[in-house]
């Protein structure tokens, strides 16, 4: 029997699973955000497994992966390269920088100062860099998981809104239960067992699935709802401004990515539900008179305002 792009997808999550113990419900997210082609942003405290989690998906699913722990001492051009002269050649070669790899972690985004942010966040935006005036594509598929951690801590530099939108979804690992915690401490070393992961998709697989994700039906109902959801955080004094029409529109990418990984041709209004908190809950602000509201709260205030299509 052939093993379809739906198994070899399965198969890729369940190996993510075995590194990233009880997490199943994030390693889905994580993995539709991909193929919806975005970016996650992982927030948690140290120690929580987001670097693991980063480096399991690119081995399971091929790419090539570099990591960049972000500093406040950071530059642009340790990201994205730069041009140096050659005696030799009595010219300037380009050196690319580790922006040019399929899979990006850039670690403790919030530890860099704004300008460094920016030129990776611009790379993400464009999927190209310039550079000397030159422009350079950079490698496809081309995934970015930024981590950052609390913005309580000290010596972190919060990202502002308009870059916290170009992030498809946010989500929290959080703590393992008392199974899964048990699991991992009798268990062995979590990169012995990232060493051994099998790569379960190619990259031009991973692309297939990223082109299907744009053939999964949304009928009319369905994008009712979410024109209802938008309207709804855009009137409502809960918000402090709604959902932008980008934000409609990764709402919808993210919930055809679930559907496709769940073997349907279709979104369901529980497709949208799921996805919905890692979705809008870094695109939504609280209004004056509710800025005691947690994100949580808010998106599930959201949720409970608009009636699921009939």
């Amino acid at each position: 029997m052939a093993v379809t792009l739906e198994d070899r997808l399965d198969l890729a999550i369940q190996q993510v699973g075995t590194t990233i113990l009880g997490k199943e419900r994030a390693i889905r997210l994580a993995v539709s955000c991909l193929l919806a082609r975005g970016h996650l942003l992982i927030e948690d405290l140290p120690g929580m497994g987001k670097t693991t989690l980063a480096h399991a998906l690119a081995r399971c699913l091929g790419l090539q992966y570099q990591r960049i722990q972000f500093t406040s001492d950071l530059l642009p051009a340790d990201i994205l390269g730069a041009a140096m002269y050659e005696r030799q050649r009595e010219t300037f070669v380009f050196h690319p920088g580790p922006i040019f790899a399929q899979l990006i972690l850039a670690d403790e985004i919030n530890r860099a100062t704004p300008k460094t942010q920016s030129a990776l966040l611009e790379a993400m935006e464009e999927g190209q860099v310039t550079i000397e005036g030159e422009t350079r594509k950079l490698p496809e598929p081309f995934f970015v998981i930024a981590t950052q951690n609390p913005a309580y801590q000290i010596g972190t530099f919060p990202l502002p809104e308009s870059q916290l939108d170009r992030f498809l979804m946010r989500i929290e690992l959080g703590y393992p239960d008392a199974q899964a915690e048990r699991l991992l401490l009798e268990g062995e070393d979590r990169r012995d067992v990232l060493a051994r992961l099998p790569v379960c998709l190619t990259p031009d697989q991973l692309r297939e699935a990223q082109a299907r994700v744009a053939g999964v039906h949304a009928a009319p109902p369905l994008l009712d709802y979410v024109q209802g959801l938008l309207a709804f955080s855009r009137q409502s004094s809960l918000f402090r401004g709604g959902l932008s029409p980008r934000a409609g529109l990764a709402l919808l990418r993210a919930s055809r990515a679930w559907a496709l990984l769940h073997r349907r041709g279709h979104v369901l209004p529980e497709d949208v539900q799921t996805v919905l908190p890692a979705v809008v809950g870094h695109r939504l602000y609280p209004g004056e008179e509710h800025l005691e509201q947690a994100s949580a709260d808010l998106v599930g205030r959201l949720r409970a305002a608009v009636a699921l299509p009939v």
